[in-house]
């Protein structure tokens, strides 16, 4: 029966860290005057409710991983570092400049690239830039992602003492033959090492990212990553579906042959034994392929019904406003998302011209805010109700027909005016909000946009 379900359902699908999905946002209705004008309704109405969040991009790595999606820049060149700064601080300026008053940021993540290029002082100086016109919420939460490989202590002790308190390491696998394939060849001393070292200094949240369904990658490989995992405790785990979509990606994911990846059940295989793995190691499922001690606050924020999701992934608070800084960064004011230009010379130009470097966009329609909702309860609480003026929609009684074979293959089961996801529908649950997704059901796509669901 499960094996049947995973080809049945098994379909090309987004991963919906926002609504609507990059690829069905409306360009034509959106502005660089509609982007300052729903930034600022987003700050007055946040600002001093919740802060705002800020993502910043750093997108320099030295080598090229043959698994990554990320816009980065394949560079050995540290003499980037401090032009990239300077540009990503004159942005943050130019944001200063048009809310006009002193941002309260409650989040700040550092993503890549690789954060962890930059050498200890810059991003001191990086998040002193910042500070230079913010102030910190009485709760903030920052974290950045770290590269075994060369993060150092100073990194850690560095980012610890300007507030950081979470940290990320990508692991992807411990097989050699794996690491080989993917271009990511770390051993495991050195993430005990970065691990240890951040629990020395005080980190409250040490995270793991694992991939599964890479090149190559077999059931023993899994189960040796996660019983090594296990050794070190990380407080949260990133246990993620490998995206095989070179046609986006280009020549970095072209690397091995498509017949070295696992598929369909095999693919699947390798997660529910990783899974089992975890739960057997005092792991909870925590949204859509995340995984967390009962201590972290990750796991506290899905007990109290407070987990978030947006384009950084699962957060145990929300912001309304989130502004992202740096080179394709993607900044979201609940109303509006928009992204910078992806090209790293375009961007330092844009900002010569001391305009945002944003290039596209979209404008949230009324029913985009609803959906928007749903998908979120979907992705963050494996439920969603439509039992009040402010979450109904016309199209509820063709998606609930929609869902009626999910539902009677036990992926989920409807309330009187609402849907809770089963435990055997956790992994199909970019299926289920795909029948919410009324932009995806009403244009779907002439060509293949997304990564398969499992």
């Amino acid at each position: 029966m499960k094996n049947s379900l995973i080809q049945k359902y098994n379909v090309a699908g987004p991963r919906y860290t926002s609504y609507p999905t990059v690829p069905y946002w409306d360009e034509t209705d959106f502005s660089y005057k509609i982007w300052t004008e729903t930034l600022k309704k987003s700050f007055v109405e946040s600002n001093n409710v919740e802060g705002i969040s800020l993502y910043i991009h750093l997108p320099f790595c030295e080598s090229l991983c043959t698994f990554c999606g990320c816009n980065k820049r394949i560079t050995k060149n540290h003499s980037l570092e401090n032009p990239y700064i300077g540009a990503v601080l004159k942005e943050w300026s130019i944001y200063c400049k048009i809310i006009g008053e002193k941002p309260v940021i409650k989040e700040i993540h550092l993503g890549g690239g690789t954060p962890t290029f930059f050498s200890p002082k810059n991003l001191e100086d990086l998040i002193n830039g910042i500070f230079k016109s913010a102030t910190k919420a009485a709760n903030y939460e920052f974290s950045f992602e770290g590269h075994p490989n060369n993060t150092s202590y100073e990194h850690l002790q560095k980012l610890y003492d300007l507030g950081f308190r979470r940290v990320s390491f990508g692991v992807q696998d411990y097989s050699a033959k794996v690491q080989k394939a993917i271009h990511r060849e770390q051993p495991f001393h050195n993430v005990a090492k970065v691990t240890f070292w951040a629990r020395e200094i005080g980190y409250t949240s040490i995270g793991h990212d694992i991939i599964f369904g890479l090149p190559f990658q077999e059931v023993n490989d899994v189960i040796d990553t996660i019983e090594k995992t296990k050794s070190l405790q990380p407080d949260r785990l990133a246990f993620y579906s490998y995206a095989h979509v070179p046609w986006i990606k280009g020549n970095g994911q072209r690397g091995f042959k498509d017949e070295d990846i696992p598929k369909d059940d095999q693919k699947r295989l390798l997660y529910e034994t990783g899974k089992q793995l975890l739960f057997e190691n005092g792991y909870y499922e925590i949204g859509m392929d995340h995984f967390a001690l009962a201590t972290d606050s990750l796991y506290k924020a899905f007990q109290d019904g407070e987990l978030h999701r947006n384009f950084m992934g699962y957060s145990s608070s929300k912001t309304q406003l989130m502004i992202g800084l740096g080179v394709s960064s993607i900044s979201d004011s609940w109303y509006s998302f928009a992204q910078n230009v992806k090209n790293l010379e375009d961007y330092y130009q844009i900002l010569e011209w001391d305009k945002l470097p944003v290039y596209r966009g979209h404008l949230l329609t009324d029913e985009d805010l609803i959906i928007r909702k749903h998908i979120l309860n979907l992705m963050c609480q494996f439920e969603t109700s439509w039992s009040d003026a402010t979450t109904y929609f016309n199209e509820i009684p063709e998606i609930i027909l929609q869902l009626k074979e999910m539902e009677n293959d036990g992926l989920l089961i409807f309330g009187e005016k609402s849907l809770t996801v089963t435990d055997a529908g956790k992994p199909h649950v970019r299926n289920i909000c795909m029948a919410f997704d009324l932009r995806l059901v009403r244009k779907a796509p002439e060509t293949t946009l997304f990564s398969m669901t499992i």
